[in-house]
């Protein structure tokens, strides 16, 4: 039976999710999400996508990206590279990522809002910080930085036209909710 096609979204908005094989970790260290970050940008400037938000776990990855060519060939980009270059420095051989990247629309301006707020909150929901701006590899710093007039990695002209403050920004993204957005089961 073949797998099912992926549902298209009519603003090119996704919310993607990758991770590792067996649930296992795809960043050993640092060094590992520095690289993988490399990878994204590069696979950024290459497919000419919008990054709203990312957020880097041991064992899986969160991305918020408004495509301009294919998603999967971005993805591509980025996972290949990845792998490539970790399973050289580890020794290993064979896949990292669990199937195919997994991937929803996001079809209105409050789901768009809620799966950022859902990607900034993954580490302070997994017990690994306090508050969202404590976690150094997601997209949170980099909106605030942003709101500072610091230049980042993300597109933030989007996000910023809903929160005209950084004010505004940190109470949304850190209200307490139950934000259920994509998820591996």
């Amino acid at each position: 039976m073949g797998r099912e096609a992926r549902k298209r979204s009519s603003t090119g908005i996704y919310h993607i999710m990758l991770r590792g094989i067996d649930k296992r970790d795809i960043f050993l260290d640092d060094e590992d999400k520095i690289r993988f970050m490399e990878k994204l940008m590069k696979a950024k400037e290459t497919g000419k996508f919008e990054l709203y938000g990312y957020c880097l776990m041991d064992n899986h990855v969160h991305l918020l990206i408004k495509e301009n060519e294919d998603i999967g060939a971005s993805i591509k980009r980025i996972t290949v590279g990845y792998v490539w270059w970790h399973n050289n420095k580890y020794g290993r051989t064979g896949h990292l990522f669990q199937n195919r990247y997994k991937s929803e629309p996001v079809e209105t301006e409050s789901y768009l809002l809620t799966v950022l707020r859902y990607i900034h909150q993954n580490p302070v929901k997994a017990k690994i910080v306090l508050q969202a701006k404590d976690y150094s590899w997601s997209s949170y710093k980099q909106y605030l930085l942003s709101y500072q007039q610091q230049n980042g990695c993300i597109d933030d002209h989007l996000i910023k036209a809903y929160f005209k403050t950084i004010a505004d920004f940190c109470q949304y993204m850190n209200d307490q909710n139950n934000d259920e957005c994509l998820d591996y089961i």
